[in-house]
């Protein structure tokens, strides 16, 4: 499955939102400009401006404000971006050196901060209190998702449920975001707007699981990130989670060894433990349902050609293979 079909609908509101966000990562500062510009034009899904301007279309919104909120909801992503790398230690995304690999982990930090302050710009610019609620409560609960995942880096005592709280915190938080500003700015009732709220969280969840799935059965060429990079980090995802807590003695010993020291020196014996217990299985089946709840939550809407590419979204995220 490919996303240029599900963009179709929106393609000239995607055009006018990449658009402005390069007229608003100008600066006088050449290093900003370079920066940015790298990491813009690496590409990407843009998932989540894409569904601000699906869920306002899904509402009949028929104005130009969402292609504003949905620049800031992907300058908001970019700066996590930048700033994860640097965390990470990460060498490689999108099938390109990191910016911190060529400009250097000051300046992916520096910039990462300029595209969170031009972001809040453009918040105040938009002149509405609740949507300036609704996105500075969620960079702060993003923030906040990135120190509990670091906090559990090389923690092998993480349990399911916890997981899943970094998570929501950490990547579903913006999909909702991006999908309950969508909503209001298309003038929804509260409703409404829980039920695309839902929507994206569960969309985020099933989102960062598939990512959690193809750390260890992607292929390089289409992930664009190396295979294996999650547990050279020490980060404790589903799949590990999952080995030990159904694996034998020896896997689950294997899989807690890999966590607690990172490196990829034991990556042949986690792999093999994680096939042999069901956890890529396992992971794939909780996305998947976190994808029915996504499309459950979206049932009170009208019928429209918006909400059949939100149906399909959520269908992609859990078939793609990058």
């Amino acid at each position: 499955m490919k996303l240029e079909p599900l963009y179709k609908l929106i393609a000239p509101h995607m055009q006018a939102v990449d658009t402005l966000i390069r007229q608003k990562l100008q600066s006088d500062a050449l290093l900003v400009r370079q920066v940015a510009d790298y990491i813009i034009n690496a590409g990407g899904k843009r998932l989540r401006p894409a569904l601000v301007l699906l869920s306002a279309g899904a509402l009949g919104y028929g104005g130009t404000r969402h292609h504003k909120l949905a620049a800031i909801v992907e300058i908001v992503h970019t700066a996590t971006l930048l700033h994860d790398d640097v965390v990470d230690e990460s060498d490689l995304r999108r099938s390109r050196k990191t910016a911190n690999v060529l400009f250097g982990n000051a300046a992916s930090i520096l910039v990462g901060d300029f595209l969170y302050s031009r972001s809040f710009q453009m918040m105040v610019e938009i002149d509405d209190m609740h949507i300036m609620r609704v996105l500075s409560d969620a960079t702060n609960i993003i923030a906040g998702g990135e120190v509990l995942q670091l906090m559990n880096c090389h923690n092998a005592d993480i349990d399911e449920a916890r997981y899943l709280e970094i998570i929501r915190c950490k990547t579903a938080k913006l999909f909702e975001v991006a999908s309950r500003t969508g909503a209001i700015v298309g003038g929804a009732e509260p409703e409404i707007e829980e039920c695309l709220a839902g929507y994206g969280a569960h969309l985020g969840t099933a989102f960062q699981l598939i990512d959690d799935v193809l750390d260890y059965s992607g292929a390089e060429a289409d992930t664009g990130k190396h295979l294996g990079d999650d547990l050279a980090e020490g980060k404790p995802t589903l799949p590990l989670i999952h080995v030990m807590q159904r694996g034998t003695a020896e896997q689950a010993r294997c899989a807690r060894q890999a966590i607690e020291n990172g490196g990829r020196e034991s990556f042949p014996e986690v792999l093999a433990a994680i096939h042999a217990t069901g956890a890529l299985e396992h992971t794939r089946k909780q996305a998947e349902a976190e994808v029915r709840r996504a499309r459950a939550a979206i049932e009170p809407l009208a019928a429209s050609a918006y909400k059949d590419s939100l149906l399909e979204l959520a269908s992609f995220a859990v078939a793609r293979t990058f």
